[in-house]
């Protein structure tokens, strides 16, 4: 919602399309909102926990994509604005935008990526899950793994469901894999995370923009529960953990959590929407809040314990605090393995992460070359220019003039 704000505050009229399930949020941030889908669609999705696995994820994502591939594209055909069109895409919305593109809406499309993997590439660092890629691995056995991971993970859920919705709009099945599909739809690619955090590879699309994390929280300026104020003020700075807003599948990870907090002796947040993922009962060390802002909450924790979500990962950087990333499945690996690589953290998979291995990041995690690598890496958050620069680099190569 960054690029709408920055775009609105250029002047340039803004909509933005997504699942219904957001309209609330997009509605507190004064930006117009055209919902897709059911709510309950969403909901069943998300509460599937399926598709927090690393590979039956992807059965659980595309498992009825025909339906909101569809939605979004007579959404699409229905919008017509006045002025030329420009459609910033989400990669999982390009599908549905090369079909509206193909029945004779127009537009100029831009590819937006939240994190380094959403963009497929072999070279390194290539990080498939929990694997890492030995860099002796030849680029053509690269390429032959990654055309195996098409057939049998992606393409008979995902590519499937496509072309099922491409033939209700009579239109031709897809030429070639899903994800190669989805990389080639947008005229200009454009990354929503710095070249520090993922530098751009030979084999990404061009042109390409490289951007900055775009952080955003509708509630940034709202007070901290007073609940939660006073539990920071009351001792020192806690571990706060959450295993992202959308994961209603981390009892482990709470449970394990709780145990380590009380052997070591500190203090903790525990966020999340879901209660019935945590000990029914919490000794006062810790304190459950469905939501906080992360921006903030983090600047006054001790360290975070997370998911490893693009969002999440970002604000803990810009935040300076360490992290131990429990990754469950999509880009979380991927992201866990740059926060490493920074000096910023540890990481540990969900489904192998164990009493001993817990205690021991945290301890880990209170090193002061862990600390001086945070405080590092926050420092190139200063230097951010903010989302208008972007835009204006949009519009420059799209050659749209400036309304």
């Amino acid at each position: 919602m960054s690029l709408a704000k920055a775009l609105q505050r250029m002047g340039r009229p803004v909509t933005l399309m997504g699942p219904v399930f957001h309209r609330a949020l997009v509605g507190r941030a004064g930006i117009p909102f055209i919902g897709l889908g059911r709510d309950e669609d969403y909901q069943r999705v998300i509460g599937n926990p399926a598709l927090w696995h690393p590979r039956k994820g992807f059965k659980v994502l595309f498992g009825d994509f025909r339906a909101p591939l569809l939605d979004a594209c007579r959404a699409l055909m229905a919008f017509q604005p006045d002025a030329p069109r420009v459609v910033i895409g989400h990669p999982f919305a390009l599908p549905a935008i090369a079909m509206a593109r193909e029945l004779g809406w127009q537009a100029r499309v831009v590819g937006a990526y939240l994190a380094p993997s959403n963009l497929r590439t072999v070279h390194d660092p290539l990080q498939l899950g929990e694997l890492r890629m030995p860099r002796w691995v030849p680029g053509n056995a690269r390429r032959a793994l990654w055309r195996l991971l098409d057939r049998t993970l992606v393409d008979p859920h995902g590519a499937t469901e496509v072309n099922a919705a491409r033939a209700a709009l009579g239109l031709a099945p897809l030429r070639q894999s899903l994800l190669p599909h989805m990389q080639d739809v947008p005229e200009v690619s454009v990354t929503l995370f710095p070249d520090w955090f993922g530098p751009p590879q030979p084999d990404w699309p061009r042109p390409l923009l490289m951007g900055d994390f775009q952080l955003f929280d509708a509630d940034q300026d709202a007070p901290l529960p007073d609940t939660l104020a006073r539990f920071l003020d009351a001792g020192p700075p806690p571990l706060v953990v959450t295993p992202g807003t959308a994961n209603a599948h981390a009892a482990a990870l709470f449970a394990l959590a709780a145990q380590a907090v009380q052997r070591l002796g500190r203090r903790a947040v525990f966020l999340t929407r879901h209660r019935e993922q945590l000990p029914a009962a919490l000794p006062p060390s810790i304190l459950w809040e469905a939501y906080v802002p992360l921006g903030r909450l983090l600047p006054r924790a001790a360290a975070l314990v997370h998911h490893g979500g693009i969002g999440t990962t970002a604000e803990a950087l810009r935040a300076g605090v360490p992290q131990l990333v429990t990754p469950f499945a999509w880009d979380q690996f991927d992201n866990a393995a740059r926060v490493k690589a920074l000096g910023a953290g540890r990481w540990i998979p969900a489904a192998r992460l164990g009493p001993r291995k817990l205690e021991a990041a945290l301890r880990a995690l209170a090193a002061p070359a862990v600390r001086a690598h945070c405080r590092q890496v926050a420092a190139r958050f200063d230097s951010a220019t903010g989302p208008e620069p972007l835009c204006r680099a949009i519009e420059a190569l799209l050659g749209v003039a400036p309304g």
